[in-house]
């Protein structure tokens, strides 16, 4: 017993040791394929167990000439089980957390019941339980129109079902992340390609999955049939959207970062999806709409050829002012700004004569509406401001002079005088 826990610890360790020198070596290295580096990270979280199990059932054929090899065989299945517990979390953490992404509820309750049954496996085998229970799973039978399925059939297909749309959207997830890499694609074209992959992914999947269960694919027909008389009856919006999104991406009319005004919304486009965009506004709201609305409607993309955009300030300066000076203090003020572009440069315009002074604007440009008009707004007023105040230029405020020409008397007083004193 002694022996097969000291060739256990050997295996274990063993496998630790030699798997960090692993990740550690990939981890230094410079591999250029990005697949080739992307296929050894996704076995690195499961090296460590792979690796001891390798060991010891390499162990197990050279021992068991010698030694009892009890441990060692009920070893195999425990290792080669937290190995695929661990493989199958990070697929899934892979799938439905990307970019750093908190784990929803679902995914959390799937792996706990994932590990569960597993883990319970596992008893069964190592106990010598699993023919009895295999036995009576296919034994029990469960009416199903005019046939009897057993509950080891239903198992056995939920399990080939489950398994095959897994890793399809597991290569999908590997094969979208590696597409939106390619700067050389434009980003529309890419979250098509994406998306087209990952539906064929796993239309490919479902085939397959039934194919094993044992379902006649040419019962789909039907199926066909019943979904295209749903589509025209009561899916006609949604298709629409749909469409209409792969539509919105192939044309390229909208890409993610375009700043876009969309009925009363205005903001970054963060998100295109196959249904609905998101648009990010510039305080942080984020409005769902309708890829439908965005085809059908008018939409001011205020970054589809050039991302630069005019902004302008009015002021009044005094009529003593030098216009020729206050414009260049304008146009100096604004060029001070960092966010303003030096090319289209800032102009200085007079507008009109107002009662109170000269009315003049100032337009310039930015390059980059999606951090916000307020800002860089308020830091070219404040611009202006301290370059008027350095001048001695006033800005004047709204002011009337009212005169009085003459004294004009009262009705009353006048009134007050035709009256005789008896009457008073």
């Amino acid at each position: 017993m002694l022996w097969q826990i000291l060739v256990l610890a050997i295996c274990l360790g063993t496998g630790a040791m030699l798997a960090r020198v692993v990740r550690t070596q990939i981890a230094s290295s410079d591999v250029k394929a990005r697949f080739v580096r992307l296929g050894v990270e996704s076995f690195a979280r499961v090296l460590s167990p792979l690796l001891a199990l390798l060991f010891i059932v390499i162990a197990k054929s050279m021992v068991e000439h010698w030694i009892r090899i009890n441990l060692l065989r009920i070893a195999i299945p425990l290792v080669g089980s937290f190995a695929l517990i661990r493989f199958a979390f990070y697929i899934l953490r892979r799938i439905f957390a990307r970019g750093g992404g908190t784990v929803g509820g679902f995914v959390l309750v799937f792996e706990k019941v994932f590990a569960v049954a597993v883990w319970a496996g596992v008893a069964l085998y190592v106990t010598g339980w699993w023919p009895d229970v295999a036995q009576y799973l296919d034994q029990t039978v469960l009416p199903i129109g005019r046939n009897k399925v057993s509950l080891l059939t239903i198992a056995q297909a939920s399990g080939s079902v489950i398994v095959t749309l897994v890793i399809a959207l597991w290569v999908g997830a590997a094969l979208e992340e590696r597409l939106m890499r390619m700067d050389s694609v434009h980003s529309s074209l890419r979250v098509v390609m994406a998306r087209m992959v990952r539906a064929i992914l796993i239309l490919l999947a479902v085939l397959l999955s039934l194919s094993l269960v044992g379902i006649d694919l040419t019962v789909l027909s039907v199926f066909g049939g019943a979904l295209g008389v749903g589509l025209g009856l009561g899916l006609q919006k949604i298709v629409s959207n749909y469409v209409s999104g792969f539509v919105i991406l192939i044309e390229r009319s909208l890409a993610l970062g375009d700043m876009v005004t969309v009925d009363k919304y205005t903001g970054l486009v963060t998100r295109i999806n196959t249904r609905y965009t998101i648009v990010r506004s510039l305080d942080g709201v984020e409005t769902v709409i309708p890829n439908e609305m965005l085809l059908s409607g008018a939409v001011q993309n205020h970054s589809l050829t050039d991302r630069v955009v005019r902004l302008a300030t009015r002021l009044t300066v005094a009529y003593r002012t030098d216009i020729d000076q206050a414009l260049k203090l304008l146009e100096d003020a604004a060029r001070s700004v960092p966010r303003v572009v030096r090319e289209p440069a800032p102009q200085g315009y007079l507008i009109k004569f107002d009662p109170d002074g000269f009315e003049l604007e100032l337009g310039f440009w930015i390059a980059d509406p999606e951090n916000g008009r307020s800002s860089v707004l308020s830091d070219v007023n404040r611009a202006i401001w301290k370059a008027l105040q350095g001048a001695g230029i006033d800005i004047p405020y709204p002011q009337r002079e009212v005169r009085i020409l003459e004294s004009i008397p009262r009705p009353d007083a006048q009134h007050s005088k035709e009256i005789p004193l008896g009457a008073r």
